[in-house]
């Protein structure tokens, strides 16, 4: 089992950046594959990016394509997610997600994913 957790947000005027972490407790953090997911008020968890345990393969959503970048650092049980360009409709709860389970690819479901932080607060202002 691994708990999960996020730091990084605030708030950030369009056009400004941010870095969340993800800090996780596991003995073996390269064994987990990771996504980040967003969900604003009244809406569905909503996929942001995703990358698989060694860091070599990272996947996007379209809205994040070109703004957001997922990396990891498995010595320091970390996965960083840089924001820059941020929009007023990027404003939500992120929230990382962890799974042991191996795939091929990363995922992008919600379901796909075990282990979940609490979750880090982004407002950007217009």
């Amino acid at each position: 089992q691994v708990q999960l957790v996020e730091s990084g947000g605030g708030l950030v005027q369009a056009g400004g950046s941010l870095r969340l972490s993800c800090a996780a407790s596991a003995g073996s953090f390269s064994d987990y594959r990771v996504g980040w997911f967003r969900q604003a008020p009244g809406k569905e968890r909503e996929f942001v990016a995703a990358i698989n345990r060694n860091g070599g393969l990272t996947i996007y959503s379209d809205s994040g394509k070109g703004r957001f970048t997922i990396s990891r650092d498995n010595a320091k049980s970390t996965v960083l997610l840089q924001l820059t360009s941020l929009k007023p409709e990027d404003t939500a709860v992120y929230i990382c997600g962890a799974d042991r389970t191996f795939t091929y690819t990363p995922m992008k479901r919600a379901q796909d994913y075990a282990y979940w932080g609490q979750g880090t607060q982004v407002t950007v202002s217009s």
